[in-house]
C-alpha cells in the first residue's frame, strides 16, 4: 500500500457499518484526489493439536477473508472508478490497523465507522481513545446511522 498518492484506509468487515466508512472513504477520496485501501484483519487461530485442521482452519478464513475484500473493493470501484488496494492481515485487529498506519507513510486517514446503536465497536474505542494523539494520520470516524445521503453531502 506504500505508494505517491495519500491514502484512505478502511478496515473492512461483515458489519453494516462497514458500508458507511467505505462509501465516505471512496467519495472523500475521489473529491480529493486520493486512493483508498481497503484492509481486513483475520483473527489469529487457536493453536490445535492436529496441525492440519489448523491449517485448513487457516486456508478458509483466509479465502472469505479474500472474498469480503474483493467484494468490498467492487463497491469502492463502482463509487470511484478505481479499483483499491487491498490487504490481509492476521493478528490481533488493533494491533494490525496499528502497524499498518505507522509503516504506510501514505496513508491520510484511517476511516472507521460507529455502530448506530450501543458500543462503538472496539477498533473505535481504541483509535479514538489514548491512542488517538500518537497517530501519524488523522481519524475519521463515520456514524453508522448516517443516511447515504448525508454522507454524500458531507464528502
Amino acid at each position: 500500500m506504500n505508494g505517491a498518492a495519500e491514502t484512505f484506509l478502511v478496515v473492512v468487515d461483515d458489519t453494516e457499518e462497514c458500508a458507511k466508512a467505505i462509501r465516505f472513504a471512496a467519495l472523500r477520496a475521489q473529491h480529493t484526489g486520493a486512493q483508498v485501501a481497503l484492509l481486513h484483519v483475520l483473527k489469529p487461530t487457536n493453536f490445535m493439536q492436529w496441525g492440519g485442521a489448523q491449517q485448513d482452519m487457516d486456508a478458509e478464513a483466509e479465502e472469505l477473508g479474500q472474498s469480503l475484500l474483493a467484494s468490498k473493493a467492487s463497491e469502492v470501484e463502482a463509487l470511484t472508478g478505481q479499483r483499491p488496494a487491498t490487504r490481509l492481515a492476521r493478528g490481533r485487529a488493533t494491533e494490525a490497523v496499528l502497524q499498518v498506519v505507522t509503516s504506510d507513510s501514505s496513508i491520510r486517514a484511517l476511516v472507521l465507522a460507529a455502530a448506530a446503536r450501543g458500543r462503538p465497536g472496539p477498533l473505535v474505542d481504541f483509535f479514538s481513545g489514548e491512542r488517538a494523539g500518537t497517530l501519524p494520520c488523522m481519524v475519521m470516524i463515520v456514524p453508522g446511522g448516517i443516511s447515504d445521503q448525508a454522507l454524500d453531502r458531507l464528502t
